[in-house]
């Protein structure tokens, strides 16, 4: 599958006119920005790990969550990331294998919904 999703995508968005809610956590919502992210770069399978790891009490108890994930596009391999939006961390992983167009993105996640930060 080619993905052509760039930066240059993302500076797009600034608000959201739609919300969807993801299919198996219902609670959780996300922005059109985050669904262009899914779709066009083949990751709906990040916004169901940000989703999944709600389920986490000590990420959960974050009201405002910074999740990073940081790609070596040359290994395919990635560093899922979740701060506290003051730098701490709070959850990290590895990603054994990725083929995420972008060498990083950011996601925010409040009131239940994960959103681009120029959506927020």
């Amino acid at each position: 599958m080619t993905h052509t999703l760039t930066k240059a995508d993302l500076m797009m968005f600034t608000g959201t006119e739609n919300w969807y809610r993801h299919n198996l956590v219902r609670n959780i919502l996300y922005t059109d920005g985050v669904k262009y992210v899914a779709e066009t770069g083949g990751a709906y399978w990040l916004v169901d790990q940000i989703a999944f790891l709600q389920a986490n009490k000590y990420i959960a108890k974050e009201a405002f969550q910074v999740w990073k994930l940081t790609v070596n596009l040359q290994e395919e391999i990635a560093v899922l990331k979740c701060e506290d939006g003051n730098g701490n961390t709070v959850y990290i992983e590895t990603i054994e294998y990725t083929d995420f167009p972008l060498d990083h993105i950011t996601f925010y996640l409040t009131d239940n919904v994960i959103l681009l930060p120029s959506e927020y």
